[in-house]
């Protein structure tokens, strides 16, 4: 399995569409919010394209989202190495000091592991119960 940024927005939107739309039942509307042509996008591949996340860069701050892994291939430490590269790819960016992400509340652990801190209360997203949180890079 490969993580790397990527171009092939077709993928990463058809990984989305199946994780978000079809599994979570998250709306069209909500998932297609145009910012995608100003992020980086990441793509773990292998051989086929199982998981994409997305990274917006605001001045110091860089935003990941759309962190998704097909439900056949979760458990085999896909997220982990997306967020590893996304974190990677930030450290690499002069002035970017840290990293937010908007976490639904089941996955608080995962990004817990990875150094993320949650701050802020919770609020709903997409119908989907989430929380802030912040790494310093």
């Amino acid at each position: 399995m490969r993580v790397a940024l990527t171009e092939d927005l077709a993928s990463c939107h058809a990984l989305r569409r199946r994780v978000f739309i079809e599994e979570q039942a998250v709306s069209e509307a909500e998932e297609i919010d145009g910012l995608d042509d100003v992020a980086l996008h990441l793509l773990a591949v292998g051989p086929q394209p199982l998981g994409t996340a997305r990274i917006l860069i605001e001045g110091d701050t860089g935003k990941i989202g759309r962190v998704c892994v097909l439900a056949e291939a979760r458990g085999q430490g896909i997220g982990q190495a997306l967020m590893r590269e996304a974190i990677a790819v930030l450290r690499a960016r002069p002035g970017v000091m840290r990293a937010k992400l908007g976490a639904q509340i089941h996955a608080l652990g995962f990004y817990q592991a990875l150094g993320f801190q949650a701050y802020g209360p919770e609020y709903q997203d997409a119908g989907i119960a989430h929380r802030d949180m912040l790494l310093m890079l």
